[in-house]
């Protein structure tokens, strides 16, 4: 991330946009802000944004607790990598994953294939602040969150890490977010 503040003009995100030729795909741990980023980064590019999950749980008529709950985290991989790659060929303009999407090699090879993929970091205290205002998240509701949450961020950030952009979510506005990525995104466009 670039230690620059100041914001993009609005033509140069239009050059970004211009120069874009493929969607970006959000990546990171359950509470970086992936949702709320990719919203404000798709208005930003003037492209559409999707968020896997709610797409899995339309096409399956389930929430994403209930699916893991009755078939488990297998099928529910296997529907979200079809999701992803449907989104993904379909041309959306921003993608939020799940947590555990790009530390599946299938859906982790076809985002680095077909997308720019984006890794979002942030501090444990962050992402453990964030996902708690909700109980929402089938892996964080047998444990400790924070410990759940450092062994997850252990196991996934050899993966993350293959990301072709990264940037560190902090407790700020998550328009600071929004250009960071943007900032990466023209440096690596």
């Amino acid at each position: 991330m670039t230690a620059d503040n100041t914001s993009l003009s609005s033509s140069q995100i239009a050059d970004i946009a211009r120069r874009l030729d493929r969607p970006l795909v959000l990546v990171g741990l359950m509470g970086v802000g992936k949702s709320t980023v990719g919203r404000r980064l798709a208005s930003a590019l003037q492209r559409d944004f999707q968020d896997a999950d709610d797409a899995i749980e339309e096409a399956a008529q389930r929430s994403i607790a209930e699916i893991f709950d009755e078939f488990g985290e297998a099928y529910f991989r296997d529907g979200e990598r079809r999701v992803i790659a449907r989104l993904v060929e379909e041309g959306t303009g921003v993608i939020a994953t799940g947590g555990g999407a790009f530390a599946d090699p299938e859906t982790r090879a076809l985002i680095l294939d077909k997308a720019v993929a984006v890794w979002i970091d942030a501090e444990l205290d962050t992402l453990v602040e964030r996902t708690g205002r909700r109980n929402t998240r089938p892996l964080l509701r047998n444990g400790d969150p924070a410990e759940i949450l450092g062994r997850l961020l252990e196991q996934r950030r050899p993966f993350y890490a293959e990301a072709q952009i990264k940037v560190v979510s902090s407790d700020g506005p998550h328009m600071r977010t929004v250009d960071a990525i943007l900032k990466e995104l023209d440096s690596w466009l």
